[in-house]
């Protein structure tokens, strides 16, 4: 059977993350969306997403297809039900679809399809706050998954340790010196990723392969370091997509950092108003603030964006992809993509000089900035002109 993962109406609502990637590849608990759906599925995955991203995720069809919305994380109950579709049949939850059985050029029209309902627990991302609210639940989801019938690599007797059942190691994985407390959630660290002296580390957390916590890191949450992230500082309940740096000292909580992401040093972000009300954020979808129903909502940050060191972040704060805040003071609670200041004023951040910056980061990690790559952040840069007014 060929799977296809298509992104569904939330997408627009989980800008900007998905300015540069389809929600099949929105990072959660320790893997991306797709990586869960592969590996539950024993089998790759392609993707319908917008024009401008597909050729960097293709779609392939074939002639019996299964197309499922990403924004529904994979159970072993949900993945029987979909692997036992057949043809004009579709799994919903409640009026949503969650997947159904295409042919090869079929028109789809869910009122002539057999509705399956599913009535187990699923995790499903519609919002840009999910990604940190509901990381606790995915991360034990998939440390269950990905430690089930394995033996963790050895952990140094360096460190001090509370509940070592519930803290596994892949091969290459280095923690020395450090205290580590799996009693509210599972502590996961990747192949060949590091935990540097001093380190306090409290479960749930997730350090994805060739991730780095420097010395002295506060990490809890629960959070996510993606695969080459490096931080350090104090990081409470957030998500770091792939390849971003939070390298230094200074607070990150309740927050979503995508990839090639760098906040400076001393650079922090409020996560609860002064007055405890809930949060707002900007929401791409209505072009508006709208509630998150949440108390604690830090910052959200499109790819390739930056702060220089001492950066200040309101509570919920959204920035789009290619950003670059580098001037004293709070800047607003929404700075667009491409956007080059601070709190005393913002210019539009030109293409040809963010793909030089681009460029030199991604080749620090052995990542070539290429055609598709500029193809897409051009593209990104022509559609967000409109919350621009510089």
């Amino acid at each position: 059977m060929n799977y296809i993962l298509f992104d569904g109406p939330s997408r627009d609502s989980l800008l900007p993350f998905t300015f540069t990637r389809p929600v099949a590849d929105i990072r959660v608990g320790i893997l991306t969306i797709r990586e869960k759906w592969e590996k539950y599925l024993n089998t790759t995955t392609t993707t319908i997403t917008e024009d401008y991203l597909s050729g960097k995720f293709p779609m392939v069809e074939l002639d019996r297809n299964v197309l499922i919305n990403s924004s529904f994380l994979p159970t072993r109950e949900l993945v029987d039900q979909i692997k036992s579709l057949k043809e004009n049949q579709a799994v919903f939850q409640g009026e949503d679809v969650i997947a159904f059985f295409s042919l090869e050029g079929q028109e789809v029209d869910f009122s002539t399809f057999e509705q399956i309902s599913f009535e187990g627990e699923v995790i499903r991302i519609e919002h840009t706050w999910d990604i940190f609210s509901k990381n606790g639940e995915a991360l034990q989801a998939d440390f269950d998954f990905l430690t089930k019938g394995r033996t963790s690599e050895p952990l140094s007797d360096t460190n001090s340790v509370i509940h070592p059942e519930n803290i596994f190691l892949e091969k290459g994985a280095s923690v020395e010196y450090s205290i580590l407390n799996a009693t509210e959630g599972p502590i996961y660290i990747g192949e060949n990723a590091e935990i540097w002296e001093g380190s306090l580390i409290r479960g749930g957390f997730a350090l994805c392969h060739n991730a780095v916590v420097k010395m002295g890191g506060k990490m809890y949450g629960p959070t996510t370091v993606g695969p080459h992230g490096k931080v350090c500082g104090e990081i409470s309940n957030s998500v770091i997509f792939g390849y971003s740096s939070k390298g230094h000292e200074g607070y990150l909580g309740n927050s979503v950092l995508g990839e090639w992401c760098n906040i400076g040093a001393d650079s922090n972000n409020s996560n609860l108003k002064n007055n405890y009300a809930k949060v707002r954020l900007w929401n791409y979808a209505t072009e508006k603030f709208e509630q998150t129903g949440l108390q604690f909502c830090g910052l959200m940050m499109g790819d390739h964006s930056k702060t220089a060191i001492n950066t200040m972040f309101n509570t919920g704060t959204v920035i789009g992809v290619n950003a670059n805040i580098y001037v004293p003071g709070f800047p607003r609670n929404f700075i667009p993509s491409f956007s080059w200041g601070g709190a005393s004023g913002f210019t539009s951040y030109l293409p040809i000089k963010a793909f030089e910056a681009a460029k030199v980061m991604m080749a620090r990690r052995g990542v070539e900035f290429d055609k598709k790559e500029a193809d897409i952040l051009s593209h990104v840069f022509e559609l967000t002109k409109k919350w621009r007014n510089y």
